[in-house]
């Protein structure tokens, strides 16, 4: 199985980083859920401006309602921010290393080689069993890496098992 988004290339803002040597095996973009917490605070701000409109209005207290609703225009500002930072953060595998392309104006890549990482695991919280996310969780020997952990994965246990076939190729082994 080969888990890729937007046909079999990269999106630019993710091939710009891949080397001439490798090829992209796993390109993902993180689990949507990653914006929960952005549309509750839209969503708890629009119901707090509904009630404080009415509160206010009917006591006639037109300025307060003004910042009121500017404030919740904020909030879904940042709201939309989110959405656009989202839409660009990729979790890239690729014959050679992995990658987590994040940020819309400062563009941050974490990567580690695939011949660094001894130990990959993956956790799930119930929220994430419920929605379909989890986190991957990386180490090496001894080493602080810039990838560590990736959290809000779509399909974890299908992307464990690629990664680990690509980090541990089995031969026919067998323990008779």
């Amino acid at each position: 199985m080969r888990l890729v988004t937007h046909g079999d290339s990269a999106p630019s803002s993710v091939n710009r980083y891949l080397l001439p040597h490798e090829h992209q095996v796993i390109m993902v973009r993180r689990h949507p859920a990653v914006l929960l917490r952005a549309v509750a605070e839209v969503f708890g701000g629009l119901i707090l401006a509904g009630l404080l409109s009415k509160w206010f209005g009917d006591q006639g207290g037109g300025g307060v309602l003004v910042i009121v609703w500017w404030a919740w225009l904020l909030l879904l500002i940042r709201f939309v921010w989110k959405v656009a930072e989202w839409s660009v953060d990729y979790f890239v595998v690729t014959s050679k290393r992995m990658l987590l392309t994040t940020g819309l104006i400062t563009r941050k890549v974490d990567m580690m080689p695939l011949g660094k990482v001894t130990d990959m695991s993956f956790q799930r919280s119930i929220l994430g069993r419920m929605l379909g996310y989890g986190e991957f969780v990386l180490e090496s020997a001894g080493q602080d890496q810039a990838l560590s952990r990736v959290n809000y994965i779509p399909y974890p246990e299908t992307l464990y098992l690629e990664v680990c076939q690509m980090l541990f190729p089995g031969g026919n082994d067998s323990d008779d």
